[in-house]
């Protein structure tokens, strides 16, 4: 954490989207002494969501969250962010001097392009975290990571306001972002797609508590990953047993359109991974990947 010197002034925040990151964060900056002072939000789960998370913070229009804040929160999706932030810039509702932090992902500094004559203060910081907007995620985002990019003078402010509210700041390059978030959504969103997938595969094998089945050999495995990377990879397709991945593409045949696709297109870069690292012999694996194309061709 960060000493009471190094800390930045207690600031007057506002929020600008309650969903479920925007609401935990501002949670998350009033626990850390900062003073929410307004919050905008839409829809009926949005309100809601500030109700829980922000109570007695009262709930305004984007532009009058900003008129009141020193530091205004943007926390709306991707493709609204650049509009936002031109938007504003083209009421003259921004601030000389005021900090914005934005929390997308994909998103850099260019964003605030149309806002920078009215200097303001831009950053982005991206919570590296899976939201369910409710105050189990105060928990998670102590040491969990945020991607953080901002002109060099505003640094440490930037990394402050992360450092205080338990997290840890992690450096990407304007340049770099898209990239870390593609990196992001494809090891996080796609792994709820091939868990989701997983356990109707045991449903339909009869397998009555499949979370329970499963639960404890992902776990294993992601820790396996995370610490050994490409190392850590068993199995079939590791083995080059093409006769074992043959009848789980007949079995999987059967289920919703999505899975069998899914199985071969990762047993495929599972097995060009495997080749690579030198796991798997080019003779071992040639009738694998001769099953999986066949397959793919089919579909």
């Amino acid at each position: 954490m960060t000493s009471a010197d190094e800390r930045p002034a207690r600031l007057d925040v506002g929020v600008v989207g309650a969903g479920r990151v925007g609401a935990v964060l501002g949670a998350a900056l009033q626990r850390a002494g900062h003073r929410v002072v307004a919050v905008s939000g839409v829809s009926e789960q949005s309100r809601t969501r500030a109700a829980q998370l922000l109570p007695g913070i009262p709930v305004v229009a984007p532009d009058d969250v900003v008129r009141r804040a020193e530091l205004v929160l943007l926390a709306v999706p991707d493709d609204a962010l650049a509009d936002l932030v031109a938007g504003l810039a083209a009421t003259r509702t921004w601030q000389a001097g005021q900090l914005v932090a934005h929390t997308s992902g994909r998103h850099g500094l260019e964003v605030y392009a149309p806002a920078l004559e009215q200097h303001v203060l831009g950053l982005a910081l991206h919570p590296a975290m899976t939201f369910t907007g409710t105050g189990l995620d105060l928990e998670r985002l102590v040491e969990c990571c945020f991607g953080v990019t901002a002109p060099e003078p505003l640094r440490p402010v930037a990394e402050a306001l992360v450092l205080e509210i338990g997290a840890e700041p992690v450096w990407i390059e304007e340049s770099a972002r898209p990239l870390y978030h593609a990196a992001l959504a494809h090891g996080a969103n796609h792994l709820v797609t091939l868990i989701a997938q997983s356990l109707q595969a045991l449903r339909a094998a009869g397998v009555e508590e499949p979370s329970r089945v499963l639960g404890p050999l992902v776990s294993a495995a992601l820790d396996n990953a995370l610490r050994a990377g490409d190392a850590a990879l068993t199995g079939p397709v590791a083995r080059g047993d093409a006769g074992t991945v043959a009848e789980h593409l007949r079995q999987l045949q059967s289920l919703s359109p999505d899975i069998r696709p899914t199985y071969v297109a990762l047993a495929r870069a599972t097995a060009e991974r495997a080749l690579a690292s030198g796991r798997l012999k080019p003779h071992v694996a040639e009738p694998l990947l001769d099953i999986l194309a066949t397959d793919q061709e089919r579909q």
